[in-house]
């Protein structure tokens, strides 16, 4: 019974850093053989998986977003964030905070995010 919420702005502007924040309940970030990540959609495109975060603290990312993406995690508060750096109108899309480990399950409900001046 692993639950997951997304929360953080739903408007940034151009060139700032995005930081999202995942909470888990019903199971903690460090069991054993769990992966937490960030997919994202933009309207009218396929999701699109950001980047993972494994039970040791490693971390992993989508090519295309390596350079901005960071993905970290505070065990003590159960969570995990995201933080992508200059964002531009193309970052515009649903975020969702994901488990994996044996497919992507659960997911968050998801959360808006647009970028815009």
């Amino acid at each position: 019974q692993v639950q997951l919420q997304e929360s953080g702005p739903g408007l940034v502007k151009p060139s700032q850093t995005l930081s999202l924040t995942c909470t888990v309940s019903g199971g903690s970030i460090t069991t054993n053989g769990a992966v937490w990540g960030w997919i994202r959609q933009p309207p009218g495109k396929e999701p699109e998986g950001m980047g993972a975060i494994d039970t040791s603290g490693s971390s992993y990312y989508n090519p295309s977003l390596k350079s901005r993406a960071s993905i970290s995690r505070d065990t003590s508060k159960n969570q995990f964030t995201l933080q992508l750096t200059s964002v531009a109108p193309r970052d515009t899309a649903v975020y969702y905070c994901v488990r994996g480990g044996q497919g992507w399950s659960p997911w968050g409900q998801g959360t808006q995010v647009t970028v815009s001046s």
